[in-house]
């Protein structure tokens, strides 16, 4: 009962997409800024 608006309906779908959107860009984002974290650590040894 509780699973059927989310899959069922129109706006259900959109609000799924919109969270499963916004968790991926975090998680990208995040990757992003440890990489250039990490790049300006290794250039600030040398």
């Amino acid at each position: 009962m509780s699973f059927e608006e989310p899959i069922g309906t129109d706006i259900g779908l959109q609000s799924l997409f919109t969270i499963g959107y916004v968790v991926v860009m975090a998680v990208c984002f995040g990757r992003f800024v440890k990489k250039h974290m990490e790049h300006d650590e290794r250039l600030r040894r040398h």
